[in-house]
């Protein structure tokens, strides 16, 4: 059953914009559900528009990778914040929500690709031109080979942002 917005005059309906705000967090919240049982999680995360996927990595035991790999189905939301308004009972915010499935990667070579693109986005380029020493540690086969990195593909993009947020 589909939902429609209660108020739609705060409804981001722009896909460049649902996916900019996905582009500019730097964490979404994942919520899933394993036996009927909830579990929400925060996660890292770099958003590729082009193959619409939410780029993780994580430990490869765990809670989080149970339900994961239990039920791949999941819905979440990345939120810019732009604070509250003192004396107004209002806050100021952009999400982007999502529903999608996440995958898993398998290979050496993808893992490494998935990692060097999560480095790309989340740490500062070095001004030496320098490998990050942790994307270093962390691209050895054998590292990579014990790290969990998958993705989200993003099926659904929905949003919302408060009247007074121009975005």
């Amino acid at each position: 059953m589909k939902y429609h917005m209660r108020r739609m005059d705060r409804a981001v309906t722009d896909p460049a914009k649902l996916e900019r705000v996905l582009k500019e967090t730097r964490y979404v919240t994942v919520a899933m559900c394993k036996d009927n049982v909830p579990y929400l999680v925060s996660l890292s995360h770099a958003y590729d528009p082009d193959g619409r996927r939410l780029y993780f990595h994580c430990a490869s035991e765990g809670k989080k990778i149970d339900y994961m790999r239990a039920n791949p189905r999941v819905w979440g939301q990345a939120i810019i914040d732009h604070g509250y308004v003192e004396g107004k009972c209002n806050h100021l915010y952009v999400t982007a929500m999502f529903e999608g499935t996440v995958h898993l990667a398998t290979g050496i070579e993808e893992k490494r690709r998935i990692m060097n693109y999560l480095f790309a986005r989340q740490e500062k380029p070095s001004p030496t031109g320098e490998v990050d020493p942790h994307l270093a540690r962390i691209g050895k086969d054998a590292e990579i080979g014990r790290t969990t990195i998958g993705w989200i593909a993003v099926e659904e993009l929905t949003g919302k942002k408060s009247t007074e947020v121009k975005f």
